[in-house]
């Protein structure tokens, strides 16, 4: 009867041999724009490996911990049953399963983890097929093909490489000692969890294959000595916050079910470390005392570049360039200007900059000065606040927000008095992509860095689709890249000036407690900000100063072009208004007839 019924049960097994299927989270791998895989995640399967192919140490190592009668018994071992019910009887809980080897393949091929007598009897009656079927040999490397070993790995050559950084074929008697260790608890004794435990652990395998036979005490004691570690990661460029952002989003546009997805992607290797040298050399150079910086490059269409959530991806996964909301300060201006470009103004026109009062509050001028007249394109190069707010209450403040969103801002905007100062949060990614619709000639863009998505059979799930739609008049585009350029030429923007064509805006929030440069060349656009995690104000720096200064070392090292020192500032453009007002006229001007034959 029990031999008829293991004949049934087995009917609709599969072949032991092969690689076991893949199951679980999907594997996403990455690649950059040239097709170099630069990150993976999910699920991670290696090589299917023969016994001889593994290191000799791994098997021994198994059977020594996990079955160590596997050559003895014919799929179900009654005395090592009986030794782990002793252990379990003295220890008052459960510390030996006594299940063997065979046992745990015919749950890992053929049953679900459920816990029932049923699922039980099945498992016994599966290890003895499989025992009657497949030589040891066989059982034993399908065992070490198949074995979850924590962090996502299946199998030896898996784990191999998560750990250590080596196939399995290479692995030390103290490594092979760690991964046989693991076997018990993976969510307990996993290296990447607790290094300390999983080398206790792992001497404790060493002791069980003296026990064995397998190992001298002196073999023993020398890998004791010098347990094995985790190999250091080789982090490739972009493999930190953009990879865990690309691979969140590609889960988005996956099948669940897809085992497998190969995502292209827009990152550029030579931009990311350019983006992560220029803000180690700038703070480094600087000396300056604030906690982070993220970072945003991408082309004028969208396509990210280069991301950076953060100074220091293995401190804190925490990406502040697609998750912090923070102040923008002026560089939120970009919407009331549009908005009053919009509604009629004109660089070259002015405006009042006197003091102003609504709703009881007093909006205040960096400098403490107030002129009566200044042009349009003056008051936005230098940032000037109470012009903001006049003509933000001139245009009205649902025509800013409208602007905001007609641009891409999906953060929350408070409709108050403050909104001309950027006192409402935003993200960084997103800000920047604003900003791209300036450079991309009034087309909306959306920042991505996918390009696609494959699943199996390099199926194309996804392709991407630039947003191909005006939502800003070609004058009004000229107009404002004209101010940000003149932003960059001689107003807060000064020190992200270059050779060629900059254009950007500064945003320094209310104590200093956020700064930001948001600007592009022909090629690339690019978000800065820096700040402190817990909202800790700045002393001395704006979002002229450190934020430009990266901005201006990333392209350098991204693009290549000679840095200049800009001449001392001109003086305040209020103090000599006719002159400055001319200096202005001529300046959009001749920006003007540029644009008539496509220049910049």
């Amino acid at each position: 009867m029990i031999v008829a019924l293991g004949w049934y049960t087995s009917l609709d097994l599969g072949d032991l041999r092969r690689p076991p299927p893949e199951a679980g989270n999907a594997q996403i791998t990455l690649l950059d724009r040239a097709g170099v895989v630069f990150a993976s995640f999910g699920d991670r399967y290696g090589d299917y490996l023969r016994l001889e192919q593994m290191s000799p140490w791994l098997p021994k190592a198994v059977v020594a911990i996990e079955d160590r009668r596997f050559y003895e018994h014919p799929g179900i071992d009654p005395i090592g049953i009986a030794r782990a019910l002793v252990q379990d009887l003295k220890a008052g809980h459960i510390v030996q399963g006594g299940s063997t080897i065979s046992q745990q393949l015919a749950k890992l091929a053929f049953l679900s983890p459920e816990r029932s007598l049923a699922r039980k009897v099945k498992e016994a009656l599966y290890a003895l097929w499989i025992e009657a079927r497949f030589s040891k040999s066989e059982i034993l490397d399908a065992y070490l093909n198949r074995v979850y070993l924590g962090s996502g790995a299946y199998g030896v050559d898996a784990a191999a490489r998560r750990y250590f950084a080596k196939p399995a074929g290479q692995l030390s008697l103290a490594e092979a000692a760690m991964l046989a260790g693991v076997i018990r608890a993976p969510s307990h004794f996993a290296p990447t969890r607790d290094l300390a435990l999983a080398q206790q652990r792992a001497a404790v395998v060493l002791a069980s294959m003296v026990e064995t036979g397998v190992l001298t005490p002196e073999q023993a004691a020398a890998a004791k000595a010098h347990p094995a570690t985790l190999a250091t990661p080789k982090l490739r460029a972009g493999s930190g916050y953009l990879a865990e952002w690309v691979a969140a989003e590609s889960r988005l546009y996956a099948d669940p079910g897809q085992p497998r997805l190969k995502v292209r992607t827009t990152l550029d290797r030579h931009m990311q470390q350019a983006a992560e040298a220029a803000v180690q050399s700038v703070f480094a150079q600087t000396g300056a005392q604030v906690g982070q910086a993220a970072l945003v490059a991408m082309t004028p269409d969208g396509r990210i570049r280069a991301m950076l959530g953060g100074r220091d991806y293995a401190k804190s996964q925490f990406n502040r360039a697609t998750q912090a909301e923070r102040q923008p300060g002026s560089a939120f201006k970009l919407f009331v200007y549009l908005a009053a470009l919009e509604a009629g103004l004109r660089p070259e026109d002015h405006i009042s900059a006197a003091p102003i009062e609504v709703d009881g509050w007093r909006p205040r001028n960096d400098d403490d000065t107030y002129p009566p007249s200044i042009t349009v394109a003056d008051a936005f190069a230098h940032s000037v606040n109470t012009a903001a707010v006049r003509l933000t209450e001139q245009v009205g403040h649902k025509a800013v927000i409208k602007m905001a969103r007609r641009l891409g801002i999906t953060s929350t905007l408070r409709d108050d008095p403050s909104l001309a100062l950027g006192s409402s949060e935003v993200r960084l990614l997103e800000l920047t992509g604003a900003y791209a619709s300036i450079a991309n000639h009034g087309r909306l863009v959306w920042p991505e860095a996918i390009e696609s998505i494959e699943g199996s059979n390099n199926k194309v799930l996804y392709r991407r689709r630039p947003v191909d739609e005006p939502v800003l008049e070609p004058a009004v585009v000229r107009a404002m890249r004209a101010m940000l350029e003149v932003t960059v030429l001689r107003g807060t923007g000064r020190q992200a000036a270059l050779h060629r064509f900059v254009a950007g805006k500064t945003g320094t929030s209310s104590d200093n407690r956020d700064a930001w440069f948001i600007g592009f060349t022909d090629d690339l656009v690019v978000g800065v900000w820096v700040g402190n995690d817990d909202g800790r104000p700045m002393a001395g720096v704006s979002g002229g100063s450190l934020p430009a200064l990266i901005f201006r070392d990333f392209i350098l090292r991204a693009e290549g072009d000679e840095a200049f020192l800009p001449e001392p500032p001109p003086s305040k453009p209020h103090e000599h208004p006719m002159v400055d007002a001319l200096g202005a006229f001529v300046s959009d001007l001749v920006h003007s007839i540029k644009g008539l034959f496509g220049g910049n």
